[in-house]
């Protein structure tokens, strides 16, 4: 190869922000803004980098009083989506500079709202559950521009869900049965959702504002400084060569780089805009090129340290340390890589893909020499957690570090206008999960309010008792301990909690799904002896399940239109590819021993388990694949899903007939393929 030949091979491993912050917009509902112009625009501008630099300052200088550091957090995040999402501009009246007058209005009218709380916030003590005409006026303009604000940012879907917790808040006393409570006015649950602390000022809100603004932050800038570009490269260099050599790079590198994004949708138009058409030109499928690439970018939101927004409400709501929970999430998410990985491989073998030649990949040395500086970032980031600090001051120290490494790096510097225009796209990306947290704290408060969740919770596990009934005659088939009663009711509910968090997370946005499920199906699984962080787990992994779920599965459709492949069928390409993760939540609900932090973790139960777990994942991705050392016919498959839900058992008896299953179908296809050599040969 010549040296222009290399020089344009490296140009086409590099990455393109712009480009990518365009496909993000494309497919990216909650990027979705309109075209402001003139002085608005460089208003708007303006706006986010100050939202950015005031989080960024208090991160390392202190955060102001709580209620007031919410309160601005949330009339800015608020005001600005009035002046940047758009709304339906036929009732908005006539524009100026891009922005309708009517938004020019609701924006300083919301920020009067959300200022309101803390202004008064001495007062409330004395009149607590009686507020006066100014707090419900205040409050309904609240509750009424918050859901706007979410429809707008995210569809209609939320702020549609927040309504019906709304009703069912005010008319619940005229339901019959379980879910039946005293009821409220309109003048308490105002109360209840906006002058207290268990409504849109609640969790939620002091969550996206203390943590998740800043690691979003931190996620942008490290990726301008180089750091995704670093990623990108290794995985390369490590995955490269091999049968499949792209498909392979696009999993590993979409593992590393979802750990400083946890966004699935940026994971996949960041990385994907490179290993597609790699994918592509090597010979896979466009539907299985961008399958593999959404399905990896999947795990962004479950991979430490950054993970996604929900990691930081559920350490809040489980009152956790952080590095508790990165400790937790390790060992499954390397098992929804492992699955993803073996389909890959197979794939790569029974289509006889060859991997990527030495003068397509980066080299080793050069990778590490220009890259390690990117890095340091990341480990300063993780360094400051692990030494027991705030994630807040973490994420300062970690973007501060960018940026000195960015102005530094030669190789890769950062100039002001980069710095600018990180701090204002990471500002843009923080706007819809905030207004996602301020609508979902509307949901938290009817709950607490009504105590809907453990009614469901009664709902849920009655129901998946009577079920289990039925199964009682083939449990007593069985040897003695391979099922219980007990065993069975426990996996029903969780297959019921499930496909409520699938059916929503086609909707939803994972964080406000997690809010939502948390509050009204966790108790569900926390009821039949399910530790809570493996529940709240088990939600999680199946909110970011709905990502890959047809007909809604955003990350499969930006990976569709990268790859130029049918929507549709990518989105069930990626379904089949991150079914591994489909495994693994029942895996630690029944042996929460895979998240080593629980108490009563031992050694060997947790590698028996592990094991376990990573043969049922490989022969699930097996079956999919429908090849191991040759074809596998329907009959040789089947044992291998059976023997794949069999290992999530904490049954011994269980796993062994599930590796009782697999071994003679490994066998024989392995003796089928040394006979077609010696059959091409005799023919």
């Amino acid at each position: 190869m010549t040296e222009v030949e290399r020089g344009g091979a490296q140009a086409a491993r590099r990455l393109d922000h712009e480009k990518a912050a365009e496909l993000e917009r494309v497919y990216d509902s909650e990027l979705n803004f309109r075209t402001v112009t003139g002085p608005a625009k460089w208003l708007v501008s303006i706006g986010l980098v100050a939202l950015s630099i005031f989080h960024y300052y208090t991160a390392g200088f202190g955060i102001v009083t709580e209620h007031w550091h919410k309160a601005i957090h949330l009339a800015a995040v608020l005001s600005l989506i009035y002046l940047i999402f758009p709304g339906p501009s036929r009732l908005l009246g006539p524009s100026i500079y891009g922005v309708p007058l009517l938004d020019w209005l609701l924006a300083p009218t919301i920020i009067a709202a959300s200022i309101y709380l803390p202004v008064v916030f001495d007062e409330l003590t004395f009149r607590i559950g009686m507020p006066n005409t100014m707090d419900v006026t205040m409050g309904t303009i609240m509750v009424v521009l918050t859901l706007e604000a979410a429809r707008r940012a995210m569809g209609p879907v939320l702020p549609g869900i927040v309504i019906v917790f709304i009703l069912y808040a005010l008319f619940g006393n005229r339901i019959d049965g379980v879910l039946s409570h005293p009821g409220a006015d309109w003048n308490g649950l105002i109360n209840h959702v906006y002058l207290t602390q268990e409504g849109i000022f609640g969790i939620p809100a002091k969550v996206v504002s203390t943590f998740v603004f800043h690691f979003v932050l931190f996620g942008v800038i490290a990726t301008r400084m180089g750091l995704g570009q670093f990623f990108i490269d290794l995985a390369s260099v490590v995955a490269g060569r091999y049968p499949g050599g792209p498909a392979k790079v696009a999993v590993v590198s979409s593992a590393m780089f979802g750990s400083i994004s946890g966004s699935s949708i940026a994971n996949t138009v960041t990385t994907g805009s490179l290993t597609i058409p790699a994918m592509k030109k090597i010979g896979y499928r466009a539907h299985f090129a961008g399958g593999v690439e959404a399905a990896a970018s999947a795990g962004g939101q479950i991979t430490p340290p950054i993970m996604g927004a929900a990691a930081f409400v559920m350490i809040e709501f489980l009152e956790i340390p952080l590095t508790t929970l990165l400790v937790a999430a390790a060992v499954p998410a390397f098992m929804h890589f492992l699955g993803v990985f073996v389909q890959v491989h197979f794939e790569a073998k029974r289509l006889g893909l060859r991997g990527m030649e030495p003068d397509e990949l980066p080299r080793l040395g050069p990778t590490l020499a220009h890259g390690w500086p990117t890095v340091i970032p990341l480990v300063i980031l993780v360094w400051v957690i692990v030494a027991g600090y705030t994630p807040y001051l973490a994420a300062f120290y970690g973007i501060t570090a960018c940026i000195v490494i960015g102005f530094l790096n030669p190789r890769n510097r950062l100039t002001l206008t980069d710095l600018w225009f990180g701090f204002e796209t990471g500002a843009r990306y923080a706007l819809a999960v905030g207004a996602a947290a301020a609508a979902v704290g509307i949901v938290v408060g009817v709950i607490t309010l009504t105590g809907a969740g453990f009614r469901v919770g009664f709902i849920v596990t009655q129901a998946a008792a009577r079920t289990a009934e039925s199964f009682a005659p083939l449990i007593a088939l069985l040897p003695e301990g391979t099922l219980t009663m007990q065993g069975v009711t426990l996996f029903l509910t969780l297959v019921f909690v499930a496909l409520v968090c699938v059916a929503m997370g086609a909707g939803i946005p994972t964080t406000a799904l997690y809010i939502v499920l948390a509050a009204i199906a966790a108790p569900a699984v926390t009821q039949l002896g399910v530790p809570p962080l493996a529940a709240h787990l088990f939600i999680l992994y199946y909110g970011i399940l709905a990502d890959l779920t047809p007909p809604v599965c955003v990350s499969a459709y930006a990976a569709a239109g990268i790859a130029g492949a049918n929507p549709f069928r990518t989105g069930l390409t990626a379904f089949r590819l991150g079914l591994g993760k489909a495994i693994v939540p029942f895996v630690f609900a029944y042996a929460p021993v895979m998240l080593i932090v629980l108490p009563g973790f031992d050694f060997g139960e947790f590698v028996m388990v592990v094991l376990s777990c990573a043969a049922g994942v490989s022969a699930l991705g097996i079956a999919m694949t429908g090849y191991l050392f040759a074809p596998l016919s329907p009959f040789g498959r089947l044992p291998l899903i059976a023997a794949s839900l069999l290992t999530i058992s904490p049954s011994l008896n269980a796993t062994l007939i599930g590796l009782a299953l697999i071994a003679p179908v490994v066998l024989a296809n392995w003796l089928a393929a040394r006979r077609r050599p010696a059959q091409a040969l005799s023919g």
